[in-house]
């Protein structure tokens, strides 16, 4: 990726050593529970959020290029993996919430 080989030749900034990185991934894929660093639970009203923000993103608000054998819109299959990650981290005894984002920090090597 483009921006894991920019980070690993700003590695040695300083400004950067202070920085927090934070890895998402898409509407396609989630991290597994056992990865996570950070999950950020979504309200109802938060989700609503986020989909209007995909609604206005222009890559992101019809049938995606490459959609594989799943037709559904980005913001359909986003919203879906969030809540499916909500129920996961409810059945592991957490907070209920209506959706879930999970982050991976980046670490340099």
């Amino acid at each position: 990726m483009a921006i894991l080989e920019a980070l690993k030749q700003l590695r040695r900034e300083s400004w950067l050593q202070d920085c927090r990185i934070w890895l998402y991934r898409g509407a396609w894929q989630e991290w597994d529970i056992e990865e996570v660093d950070m999950a950020v639970p979504l309200s109802p009203e938060e989700s609503r959020i986020k989909r209007m923000a995909i609604f206005k993103h222009q890559s992101q608000k019809d049938r995606p290029l490459f959609p594989g054998t799943d037709p559904r819109e980005f913001w359909q299959r986003a919203e879906e993996r969030n809540n499916k990650t909500a129920i996961q981290y409810d059945k592991l005894g957490m907070a209920e919430y209506q959706a879930m984002e999970l982050f991976v920090r980046y670490h340099f090597e």
